[in-house]
């Protein structure tokens, strides 16, 4: 880890072009840090630095950098460079590199590619975006089951260092089709004589290559495990994909998630690389939906327009009524989409969770309901029934936001619309607009308010 003083004496030394010092920090210095601390330079000043590494420690480097640092770096470095990063980056890194690229540097990097290479990568574009195929790593270890444990670990020994894991072996027959694992470390502990095939697991868990990776992903969570294989229509093991990968998935997917749920675009650009006007775009589309249906919200408050202005107290409860019902909807909506997101909540379930989200919804709504009734007539003993109006508009408020917070991500699921979507702007909307609604209806009923002022 590079603590503060590390950074002030990096910058110093480059400073004074102190080459020796520079390379003495970075001998020291994991790969990570490097990549954050040049990403912190001016291009020249980090491409002097890049090109002091040693060629392994470089392309671990340069798979850490995010997209723009990758970008500029192809863009200023020579032909011959390209090659040598390309032809040795792991093809699922390569993959997502290019994914990002405009399409003259992509020409660039494959230009100067191996053919093989470029074979490879280009494979991996036939697999759907999004998919397990493409976050996949084709460098595994792979045995045939009747093989001994000593064999196998001589194997492992002669292994090409471009593998990205050996902790988990696979076994294939003849045709590559996938019959079990063996993780290294029953191998280490097995008598060298034994037969591989004595040590297999059950039925390995696996995913095709075909199927979304974020649901790749939370195999790795939800087994454990440190890679996944990945198979074809015919289960022949094609590629695996490792833990690392499967949480930038998850981390990407959460973020896009939360971005969505918080009425914003999702953008793929860190923060503080992200332009003001592109912040601004990413952010118009649902200002502009909300401005829209607050629109229907005001619609709505002029409808009942005769009733509050014949009892005008009544205006002071509307924004509470709203806000407590939005918020209810939001945090049950919040707490489903969750729940979809990590496997617990399914369409199947969707009466489940309204039962119960009814049974919590009425526990909140008396209660809540209770303390509104009891302050309102303490405040103002003379007014018992504008605290019933409020406390039952409550309960019919939370109502409505609770049950459609429940079924709006589920809906939205059985639609394939994302369920992020259906959050905090949709829902405060129905809410708000059930609770003005319900809240002046029951007044009217109540006090014998008019229809026209």
């Amino acid at each position: 880890m590079l603590l503060p003083e590390d950074f002030q004496y990096f910058k110093d030394s480059l400073a004074r072009s102190d080459y020796s010092a520079l390379r003495s920090i970075l001998a020291e210095v994991n790969d990570v840090d490097i990549a954050e601390l040049l990403e912190d330079l001016p291009i020249a000043q980090a491409l002097l630095v890049f090109r002091m590494l040693n060629k392994e420690k470089a392309l671990y480097v340069f798979s850490h950098f995010d997209d723009e640092m990758q970008q500029q770096i192809i863009t200023a470095i020579t032909d011959r460079e390209v090659g040598a990063i390309i032809n040795d980056l792991w093809v699922d890194d390569a993959v997502d590199m290019l994914e990002e690229m405009p399409a003259a540097l992509v020409d660039k990097v494959l230009k100067n590619s191996l053919p093989e290479i470029r074979d490879r990568i280009n494979q991996y574009f036939n697999y759907p975006e999004y998919s397990a195929g493409r976050i996949m790593t084709a460098g595994y270890i792979d045995f045939k089951k009747d093989i001994t444990v000593a064999e196998a670990l001589r194997r492992l020994k002669h292994v090409d260092r471009s593998v990205e894991t050996i902790y988990t072996c696979f076994i294939t027959n003849e045709t590559r089709i996938l019959e079990g694992e063996i993780s290294l470390k029953d191998l280490l502990l097995a008598r060298d004589d034994q037969p591989v095939s004595e040590l297999l697991s059950s039925e390995p868990v696996y995913t095709t290559t075909i199927t979304d990776q974020e649901k790749a992903a939370q195999l790795i969570a939800k087994y454990h495990l440190i890679s996944l294989p990945v198979v074809d229509m015919e289960k022949r093991l094609v590629g695996i994909i490792t833990v690392d990968d499967a949480m930038d998935v998850l981390v990407e997917e959460a973020t896009e998630d939360f971005e969505k749920m918080a009425a914003i675009r999702p953008s793929e650009a860190p923060y503080v690389k992200t332009s003001a006007f592109k912040l601004a775009k990413n952010r118009f589309p649902w200002l502009f939906i909300s401005l829209l249906t607050n629109l229907v919200i005001s619609f709505v408050v002029d409808f009942y327009a005769p009733v509050y202005v014949a009892m005008p107290i009544l205006v002071s409860f509307m924004p509470m009524l709203m806000g407590t019902g939005g918020n209810a909807g939001s945090q049950t909506s919040t707490l489903i989409i969750r729940g979809m997101a990590i496997g617990e909540i399914t369409q199947g379930d969707f009466w489940r969770v309204q039962w119960k989200e009814l049974r919590v919804c009425l526990l909140l709504s008396i209660t809540l309901a209770a303390i509104s009734f009891a302050r309102i007539s303490i405040i103002d003993p003379e007014n018992i029934l504008l605290a019933l109006v409020v406390s039952v508009s409550l309960i019919c408020g939370m109502l409505v936001g609770k049950t459609t917070g429940a079924a709006l991500p589920l809906l939205a699921k059985k639609v394939r619309v994302d369920p992020a979507l259906m959050a905090s702007p949709i829902i405060t909307t129905i809410v708000d607009v059930a609770a003005v609604a319900v809240f002046f209806s029951l007044a009217r009923l109540i006090f014998g308010l008019p229809w026209e002022v």
